[in-house]
């Protein structure tokens, strides 16, 4: 039984290691360790990120760091007729993965982009909304993410991000506030608390 659990206390200490050393590197969930962002979202759900999205057919919404689609492909839709959905990650693989998806699914309104979302390849001004859902705290340097999601929203439009307790990356509404009101962001709706939630930024 004492080492049983001293496997146990052995194996907790690793993970909690390795989730501080990953909170102090943040980048992005690699590939390989896709299962991640496939597994089930508690909480921050595709139907409460409708609900504050408020997503409208026609628009042309961002997502930011999609991975393998999770919420892609459900946005996408609720674009349609005649909107679009722009996916930015820095890995191609991801993209690559969630276009498979999307073809198999016979969707044509999403279009990748490979590129950082500290600089990232649009125009001022160029969506209706944007969202990012566990990716902001991923980011090296969030001020520069946010800074760019207000610069390529129109001055009306909506920036979304979701978060979740247990990431390593977790990004706090606390947190969230104050880094938004550095960029001339201010929030303007919140679901959810301090396990999780989805904030909603517009231009201040």
């Amino acid at each position: 039984m004492g080492a049983r659990r001293a496997t146990l206390l052995g194996a907790g200490a690793a993970l909690a290691g390795a989730a501080l050393w990953w909170r102090k590197n943040p980048s992005a969930c690699p590939y390989s360790q896709r299962f991640w962002v496939e597994a089930p979202h508690p909480f921050i759900t595709r139907e409460r990120l409708r609900s504050i999205l408020e997503p409208v057919p026609g628009e042309r919404m961002l997502e930011v760091g999609p991975g393998t689609g999770y919420y892609t492909l459900p946005v996408a839709g609720w674009l349609e007729p005649g909107g679009r959905l722009d996916a930015l990650d820095v890995q191609q693989e991801m993209l690559d993965h969630t276009l498979r998806r999307a073809s198999e699914a016979g969707m044509e309104n999403i279009e990748p982009a490979l590129a950082d979302a500290r600089s990232m390849p649009y125009a001022d001004d160029s969506f209706d909304a944007a969202y990012l859902i566990t990716v902001l705290g991923e980011i090296p340097d969030q001020d520069a993410a946010l800074r760019e999601l207000r610069r390529v929203v129109k001055p009306d439009g909506r920036i979304v991000v979701g978060e979740l307790f247990g990431d390593p990356h977790m990004v706090t509404l606390r947190s969230l506030r104050s880094r938004a009101a550095v960029v001339g962001l201010s929030v303007e709706r919140v679901l959810g608390g301090r396990l999780w939630h989805y904030t909603r930024l517009r231009r201040s």
